[in-house]
Order: C-alpha cells, then structure tokens, then sequence
C-alpha cells in the first residue's frame, strides 16, 4: 500500500495523476456541512417544499425531474440553490489539491463550491461547467474565470489549473444537471464525447485518475465517470472503504481502477506527507 501511496503522489505532484472528486469528500470534514453530501440528502432537501410522488421521493432525478415539470424549471433551480446556500469552508482535502499548482486538471462532481474557494489563491485557474439543455440550449458547457466572470474556450487554453464540473455548481451562475431531462440530453451524445469540453479531453490524455469521495452503486456515476476518463491511461485509483457493490466492483475491474480500502481522511494524510 505505500508504494501505491507513493507512486500517487509522485504522480499528482508530476501532474501526471488528476483527482476526481465526489460528495464523499466531506466524510473527512471534523464538521458536517450545512449543504448535502449526497443523493439521499439532496433529494430530501428539494422534496422540502414541493409535493413528489411517494414511489420517487428517494430518486434524485426523477424528483427533480417532477419539480421541473409540475413547478417549472426555474422552481427547481431556486430549491437547488437553496439547498447550497451555506457556503461550506474548503476542507484539508481541497486545500491539498488547490495547493498543487502543477495539476491540470481537477474534475468535482457535486454542487458546492468549496474546491474553488480553496483555487482563489491559485495564481492561474478557471472552471468549465455542464449547463442544462432547458437553460442553454445548444451548449454543453460555459467557461469562469477564477474571479466568476464568464469567458470561453480559448481563454481556457491558458490556464495552469482546470477545474472540470460535470454537474454544474451552486457558484458563479447557477448551473445544474440534476433532472432526468438533464441527463437524458447528455446521455445522447456523450458516447461520441460532445458534452465532454475539448480542453478536459487534451488534458486527460495519458493520465492517470484517482478517484476521492466517489461511489459507483448509481449507474449515472459510473456513465459519467467511464466517459470523462475515456482515453486517458489504462490506470487509476480509487480510495474506498469497505464492501463494494456487485456493480462497483465489475465497474472498477473494467476500467482498471485498483480500489485503495482505507478511510479517505488516512489516505488524503498519507499522500499529503510523502516527500516532493
């Protein structure tokens, strides 16, 4: 296990290894946030004001999906931001990665904004975010800079550090891809790599991933997750305590993902003390 620790850390500090973060993440906070950690919770949170049926209550798509359609989209927008309002602290876990200049690229797979408040001290970072369809037609994605203002591609090419948000964030502009519509329009094109930006698909190539507070029991994780690393190196991690489901476990073995079973708050201690 501490060679693999090792080989990690090299990698990260080479740029060679990119995180990819999931709710998870906040399983190593000393302190809960006040924003959910995770599907059950969020749709929980939505489910607050508005009335779903009872076979959907625990579906977070479909929930949001029913919102959309009986409240409208701009309804499920506002509960979404609601929902993330309290503005979480970076953990030790962000502070780590934002403080690795070298890496270029951070992939975060949840709504809050935490790993970009922890880049604001970087000296050269933006941010590339999934829109929804119903909002933005015709665009998979916008581009931030790191002071939130919106910008484009090109602009993009010069950053050191990208962060990548599949699923949109509660900051700068409010973008989510959280309905079954949401996905559904990705879903469609995503096999051929549409949705996914051009300058994530450069800046995968031949890296390896570690994955960090993520699951793989939802089949839309692992869509997601499979598509965004596509055809980067046939290597990864990913730090998960505990048993697997039959489908994580056939999901990891097909993409080559060695499974580190340690609690994240060790691991993140292990590699953040190995030597530069």
């Amino acid at each position: 296990m501490t060679d693999i620790i090792e080989q990690i850390a090299a990698g990260l500090e080479a740029g060679q290894v990119i995180p990819y973060l999931g709710p998870g993440v906040w399983e190593t906070s000393a302190t809960p946030p006040a924003h959910p950690t995770n599907h059950l919770d969020l749709v929980a949170k939505l489910t607050e004001r508005a009335t779903v049926p009872h076979k959907i209550r625990n579906n977070l798509t479909a929930a949001a999906q029913y919102i959309e359609n009986f409240k409208h989209r701009k309804t499920l927008v506002a509960q979404m931001n609601s929902a993330f309002v309290d503005k979480a602290s970076p953990i030790e876990l962000h502070e780590f990665f934002a403080s690795l200049h070298g890496l270029p690229l951070i992939v975060d797979a949840w709504y809050d904004d935490a790993m970009q408040q922890a880049l604001a001290q970087h000296p050269n970072w933006g941010q590339v975010q999934g829109v929804s369809q119903a909002e933005h037609f015709g665009e998979w994605v916008r581009y931030y800079t790191a002071q939130g203002e919106l910008t484009d591609a090109k602009a993009a090419q010069q950053w050191q550090t990208l962060l990548y948000r599949p699923l949109g964030s509660s900051s700068p502009a409010q973008n989510y891809i959280v309905s079954d519509s949401d996905y559904v329009e990705i879903l469609t094109e995503i096999d051929i790599q549409t949705p996914i930006p051009e300058i994530v698909q450069q800046r995968r190539t031949g890296r390896n991933f570690l994955f960090l507070g993520c699951r793989f029991a939802y089949q839309l994780d692992r869509i997601f997750a499979r598509q965004i690393i596509k055809r980067s190196s046939d290597k990864h991690w990913a730090v998960i305590e505990g048993e697997l489901t039959k489908n994580e476990k056939r999901f990891l073995e097909e993409l080559n993902i060695t499974r580190l079973d340690m609690p994240l708050g060790e691991a993140l201690m292990q590699l953040s003390v190995v030597p530069a």
